[in-house]
């Protein structure tokens, strides 16, 4: 079971976690970006979604609840086949789901390209093809699943744009898709960095973007978590 395998690569990691200088921690890709030029218009709109993957959803569950405007995130599987979104199922890379989350949002206080702004510079690293830090995979993936045609022109735009800017030193691999489902992860998966902010594979791995949120976009950031 690949979470067993994870825990176990953790508890690798707790001794060279505890021998580590305050420094250390911040090693974790992180950087602020440029808004977006093309972004969603002013919307009347109470909630809008996005769902986006890049890397283990616990991390990337943890970076959005801690994010003013955001309503709910919600581990999960997308991309792929509903019919085998079990954890076990997706572990082996065969079903085309990858990790993801749903994100609820507020328009009126964050916009979709703002939404994707902090998933570049903080939650992901879009440079890395079908892996994220320690896990690799297609279900580690970094993939953007769009809900509409806006969503899609704005993701296309604002890649475009930190492309042309050379904002990173790789070529971004990113893939947009038009959302097909989200599957809700089993509920041990949800609220995970949350409820283990000690466990050594969230304090190694995932504790670092939460602070890097904190730190490059504290208008963003907000100590509270969202449900």
């Amino acid at each position: 079971m690949k979470l067993v395998h994870r825990l176990l690569a953790s508890a690798a990691f707790a001794l060279s976690i505890a021998a580590c200088a305050p420094s250390a921690w911040s090693d974790e890709p992180a950087q602020v970006l440029p808004m977006p030029a093309a972004d969603s218009a002013a919307s009347h709109d109470v909630r809008q979604t996005a769902v986006l993957a890049g890397g283990c959803f616990w991390g990337l569950e943890g970076v959005f609840e801690h994010v003013h405007g955001v309503i709910s995130v919600r581990s999960g599987y997308a991309g792929g086949d509903a019919s085998h979104a079990t954890y076990d199922e997706v572990s082996t890379g065969m079903t085309g789901n990858a990790e993801s989350v749903e994100i609820v949002f507020d328009p009126r206080v964050i916009s979709y390209g703002q939404i994707l702004r902090i998933y570049f510079s903080v939650a992901t690293d879009p440079t890395q093809l079908n892996r994220q830090g320690p896990d690799s995979g297609t279900q580690y993936r970094g993939n953007i699943f769009t809900v509409n045609a806006d969503q899609a022109r704005i993701a296309r735009a604002y890649i475009a744009q930190l492309t042309a800017a050379h904002a990173f030193s790789r070529p971004i691999v990113t893939r947009i898709d038009a959302l097909q489902r989200f599957v809700p992860a089993e509920a041990y998966h949800q609220n995970y960095l949350s409820l283990h902010p000690d466990q050594p594979y969230i304090a190694f791995n995932d504790m670092p973007k939460l602070r890097n949120l904190q730190r490059l976009y504290p208008n963003y950031y907000t100590e509270a978590r969202v449900s």
